[in-house]
């Protein structure tokens, strides 16, 4: 099936630009074509970016919220996200699999743009690609890109840098904060595949993570972004099938199945040299995975959040 995510996308940026000056971003087009949408690097952004953002990058095939909850039986404002397509929406859009380096500027590129240029093992393995007239990307990093970033991503995507929107956000902003925390179900959905577990009994999926507080720079940002998820993600799957083969499966989804687990991100980072590749890859998930079984009723729990890990990092970090 041809979802058009970048087209469901470049419709979220036109509702968030209609509001641009309420939602505290700046649209800016650059020489020689295409257009950048600040959202927390020059421009302040804030909350309203920060959801609008994250369903950018799921290319419209979720709504993004914040809810009440708690976090370490304090009152926390937490991201939802919910979705009846979260295949397509979280690992074909949102999932930021582009490492984009172009001279001096590096940035990891989110969005459906990705889906035009289809580069990654994981548009092989679901056998997707698009080829659409205009493409729409989300960038983490601290610099807007210039007029050599959109000719990289023009010749990759195929489409035209007049045909590219990029919006940006650093981790360390309340806008970027807000669309990395929203990635609960995409982090689930992503380990089950590195599982090898089969997409297609997924129907539907709604995940929930405590939004992490802005730090102070975006270093510290990845630390307590990736524990919001980590520490206190949890996210509900709706499947079909059997449930056997969801029982021997389920305690390897969770981020407690990695013997990294347990401390926080920002000190396994470190031990890691800052490089994600020498850190256990079973560690990348949320706390939390339930399994609703639509065929059978059965439900089946799976991991668990860890306040104390989260107040260190929240509190302490």
């Amino acid at each position: 099936m041809n979802w058009h995510l970048n087209d469901l996308a470049h419709a979220e940026v036109e509702t968030l630009l209609a509001h641009a000056t309420r939602s505290r971003v700046a649209v800016t087009p650059v020489p020689g074509g295409g257009r950048v949408v600040d959202c927390g690097v020059a421009a302040e952004g804030g909350l309203a970016a920060g959801l609008a953002l994250a369903r950018i990058c799921l290319a419209g095939l979720a709504e993004v919220a914040l809810v009440p909850g708690e976090c370490f039986n304090t009152p926390w404002p937490q991201v939802s996200v919910t979705s009846d397509h979260p295949v397509p929406a979280c690992l074909l859009s949102q999932y930021a699999g582009w490492q984009i380096s172009v001279g001096k500027y590096f940035a990891m590129g989110s969005g459906p743009m990705r889906a035009a240029a289809a580069r990654e093992d994981l548009f092989q393995e679901l056998s997707y690609r698009e080829s659409p007239a205009q493409v729409v990307g989300v960038l983490e990093t601290r610099k807007l890109p210039g007029p050599e970033v959109l000719a990289y991503l023009a010749e990759r995507t195929g489409v035209p840098a007049e045909g590219i929107t990029l919006l940006v956000a650093p981790t360390a902003s309340l806008a970027g904060t807000v669309q990395v925390v929203a990635r609960s179900v995409e982090t689930a959905l992503h380990k089950l595949h590195a599982l090898g577990f089969d997409l297609s009994r997924i129907r539907s999926a709604h995940g929930v993570a405590p939004l992490a507080p802005v730090a102070r720079n975006d270093l510290a940002g990845i630390g307590r972004t990736n524990d919001a998820i980590l520490y206190g993600g949890r996210v509900t799957l709706y499947v079909k099938g059997d449930d056997e083969s969801l029982r021997a499966l389920g305690p390897r989804v969770p981020a407690n199945s990695s013997p990294a687990h347990g401390e926080p991100f920002a000190q396994i980072f470190a031990r890691a040299g800052h490089d994600f590749y020498k850190i256990d890859s079973q560690l990348f998930s949320p706390a939390e995975v339930v399994f609703q079984n639509l065929d059978t009723g059965k439900v089946q729990v799976f991991g668990h959040v860890a306040p104390g890990v989260l107040r260190q990092s929240f509190l302490e970090g």
